[in-house]
């Protein structure tokens, strides 16, 4: 017999349906109906009870979620059943419901009580202290039981909610409109659709609570088991199902990665990136040094592999020891070249997904929306271009969980515990930034402050309850990155071969019209067009074209009431601007004007930025926005108006598909090298002098000596140090007469005539340089060389193999 579900008017004897008071929503987790139904009995005596004594009367509804649905029930079907096993068909406030969602969205009661078997076993006997927490906060959203532990969801990598220890739902009460609110918008299932549905109502400032219950005498701890615990095979079949999204997206990032790549995987042994100019022998050159040192219990930080005798500061380079170091096993089996493409393909990737996370998880619900975003952030037009040789401009991955990380601090205004653990993770993830690439997070950093303050004039009031929390947490972030990188970063502005300030030239800077242009490896770019508006063909850093520029001014005026767009905007043309930089060229005039990069540069680190790379921001600003617009566009109520709005997003970025990058045949390794003859030239403590020396222009001999095993230190080099007096940094070694002599014959210089100076300044170079010998390859103008060496060591060379060697050390 059911309790009465209606109120009689005494007056009229007229009778109406009481306002249900409470909605207990009950997982059974696969439970059999014949712990089901005693269960469900339990449950209504203790409801009744508690009716009873409500002030102002009200009903109670119980909603069984569990597998007893109808295998053909839709998913999200939210029609309730009344003929489930356990649950009695006379009573109307009893039903099945298929899912946790559907429950949620089929209750009507004020407030919902989420909990499961294992917890009702017992009774509702933590309801009242819940119930305290709603009552005495009325702008609490939910209250959660602080007494159990879930360990699926982590097991499966599924991130538990901010700011909790617990990590499921299994006893929690709600108030009923914003948990309906909250589980309408869930797209996750199972255990992960908790984690989602608190982190959503976090997100949108309401507030949530996690207080301990009290237990009845003898009562153990609950430990809620999911089904997915029992067999391994269920929990990865659970955590693909419950991903398989973005999982789709990963490996749509991973294929888009290895399509720019797949020339390079293809021939490994014999291709070069055709545009990498040297940098891909540098890079390299990186993976093999570090993997040399730390297999050598050597220092890291530094070397004189090359650039004898001072060496180099590899802090002070781009050696990316977060990624070389992890990577050694790789490198010691594979090669170094297999590393650089594998950093090259994984990390972009890895960058695209990361960005599609940040997107989707603040900004959008539609999933192909947000991917579309991120691969636009990841694979950008200067994102290709720095993908022939520059890993630390495109793997990226760590900036956006970076930026996640200071949004939640923003969002962490009443909760002390949140800023201290959210403090505490950006500090390891900017520390772990250094190790990747110092200059992308100078640059994010840059850029997040020209958004802040963007934020600052449109939204004051989020500006003012946001910075609190977050100056704590960038503090605390402080706290714990600086004892991790204080000595890297002493050792790379103090220590050995360090250096001040970098030399780039006075065309750093953008041309305006590098904005609007296509890039070289762009679908409708012109190779020729963009090399006479960047430094190189590594530089191109903008070149996003006039239709994606257009149209995001487009989205920003469609969109101009969000205080989001209107923050972008500012960013993103701010960013633009400064990428200009002190000296902006008016285009097809001969006039120039002050750029606001004359300010930034003055300021400390700044000084050795490439002022065209601050236009990168602009990836990450259109790939935002292009997400906000496919968004918008999915939820209009025409066909014909998605239609149109997806074809329109297609033209735009059509022009700027990245086209796999070329390559050229790799330039041989001379059987000098290979065969190990340098071995009897070549002794402890001496270097090895290739001709031309290694230097920006030609690098071929640090691929030699990473062949080689370093077994051999180089003179001159390809690397950032030191030069002057002032240590100003340049690219290379600092150049001396005979280095400059050779190179010079190399290029087509006739040389000159060679008299008692010259060859007493080449004895004191090769001195200089501890030179053990002197190699000349097979190469164009090998005979200039080889006659103008004769002549100034005084002895003709020995024909070893394909190179001709002068023995000038010790050995």
């Amino acid at each position: 017999m059911s309790a009465p579900s209606e109120r009689l008017d005494g007056r009229t004897g007229a009778t109406w349906p009481q306002p249900v008071r409470l909605s207990v929503i009950l997982r059974t987790h696969g439970a059999p109906a014949t712990r089901t139904a005693p269960l469900l009995a339990r449950l209504r005596a203790d409801l009744d009870e508690r009716a009873a004594s409500w002030p102002g009367g009200g009903a109670w509804e119980l909603l069984v979620v569990g597998p007893d649905a109808p295998a053909d029930t839709p998913t999200d079907a939210t029609t309730p059943r009344s003929d489930a096993p356990g649950i009695q068909p006379d009573d109307s406030r009893v039903r099945a419901v298929p899912t946790l969602r559907a429950a949620v969205q089929a209750s009507t009661g004020r407030r919902i009580l989420l909990t499961d078997a294992a917890h009702a076993a017992t009774g509702l006997h933590g309801l009242d202290d819940l119930q305290s927490g709603l009552d005495l906060a009325p702008d609490t959203t939910a209250v959660i039981s602080g007494r159990h532990r879930a360990p699926l969801p982590r097991a499966l990598g599924i991130p538990g909610p901010p700011g909790f220890r617990a990590d499921t739902l299994a006893f929690a009460l709600f108030d009923g409109a914003r948990a309906r609110a909250a589980f309408a918008a869930s797209t996750l299932h199972g255990p992960a659709i908790d984690a989602e549905v608190l982190r959503w109502c976090r997100a949108r400032g309401w507030r949530t609570e996690e207080r301990p219950v009290r237990r009845p005498a003898g009562e153990r701890p609950v430990r809620e088991r999911h089904p997915g615990e029992r067999h391994l095979g269920l929990r990865f079949r659970e955590f693909f199902r419950l991903n398989a999204g973005g999982l789709a997206v990963a490996a749509f990032f991973v294929a888009l990665a290895f399509l720019l790549f797949h020339r390079l995987w293809l021939d490994l042994d014999g291709a070069y990136l055709r545009d990498a100019l040297q940098d891909q022998n540098q890079w390299e050159w990186f993976v093999g040094v570090t993997t040399d040192n730390i297999t050598h219990l050597r220092n890291p930080l530094f070397t004189t592999a090359q650039g004898m005798p001072d060496g180099v500061n590899l802090m002070a380079n781009a050696t990316m020891l977060g990624l070389t170091v992890p990577l050694i096993p790789v490198t010691l089996v594979f090669g170094a070249t297999v590393t650089f493409v594998l950093v090259l393909t994984l990390g972009m990737a890895a960058s695209g997904w990361t960005w599609y996370w940040l997107i989707r998880r603040r900004l959008v619900r539609t999933r192909w929306a947000a991917a579309a975003g991120g691969a636009l952030a990841a694979f950008a037009p200067p994102m290709i271009s720095h993908a022939n040789g520059h890993p630390n401009f495109v793997v990226l991955f760590m900036i956006p969980l970076i930026i996640d990380r200071a949004l939640r601090l923003c969002d962490a205004a009443h909760d002390g515990r949140a800023v201290v653990r959210d403090g505490v993770l950006l500090g390891l993830f900017a520390a772990y930034q250094i190790f990747i690439g110092e200059e992308p997070l100078l640059i994010t950093a840059l850029g997040l402050v020209v958004f802040a303050l963007a934020y600052l004039v449109v939204d004051r009031e989020r500006v003012r309850t946001a910075w609190r929390p977050l100056g704590r947490g960038v503090l605390i972030a402080l706290a714990v990155c600086l004892p991790l990188v204080i000595f890297p970063l002493y050792w790379q502005f103090s220590g050995p071969q360090s250096y001040h300030s970098v030399l780039h030239g006075d065309n750093a800077g953008n041309s305006p019209r590098a904005l609007i242009e296509y890039a070289g490896r762009s679908l409708f770019g012109d190779p020729q067009t963009a090399g006479k508006l960047s430094l190189n063909t590594t530089e191109q850093n903008a070149f996003y074209g006039w239709p994606l520029l257009a149209f995001g001014a487009l989205v920003c005026v469609w969109m101009w009431r969000s205080k989001l767009v209107r923050a972008l905007a500012i960013t993103g043309v701010v960013a633009a601007v400064l990428s200009l930089g002190p000296i902006v060229p008016v285009p097809h005039t001969d006039l120039t004007l002050p750029g606001p990069w004359r300010w930034v540069t003055k300021l400390p680190l700044f000084e050795s930025v490439i002022e065209g790379r601050v236009a990168m921001v602009c990836a990450p600003v259109l790939g935002i926005l292009v997400a906000l617009a496919l968004d918008r566009i999915a939820t209009a109520p025409a066909r014909e108006h998605r239609t149109l709005g997806v074809l329109a997003v297609a033209a735009v970025l059509l022009p700027v598909l990245p086209l796999p990058l070329a390559v050229r045949e790799r330039a041989p390794v001379p059987a000098f090298i290979t065969s190990g003859a340098w071995k009897d030239y070549v002794g402890d403590g001496e270097s090895l002098v290739a001709v031309p020396l290694p230097d920006p222009g030609m690098a071929d001999a640090l691929h030699w000596q990473v062949e080689a095993d370093f077994g051999f230190k180089l003179a001159g080099g390809y690397y950032n140090g030191p030069w002057g007096p002032e240590r100003t940094g340049i690219y290379g070694a600092p150049p001396r007469h005979l280095s400059n002599l050779l190179r010079d014959v190399r290029y087509g210089a006739e040389p000159p005539t060679i008299g008692p100076e010259w060859r007493a300044q080449a004895r004191r170079d090769l001195s200089y340089w501890k030179a053990g010998a002197v190699v000349v390859p097979e190469q164009d103008r090998s005979a200039e060389l080889v006659r103008t060496l004769t002549e100034l060591l005084g002895a003709p060379p020995a024909k070893v193999r394909d190179a001709w060697v002068w023995r000038v050390g010790r050995s």
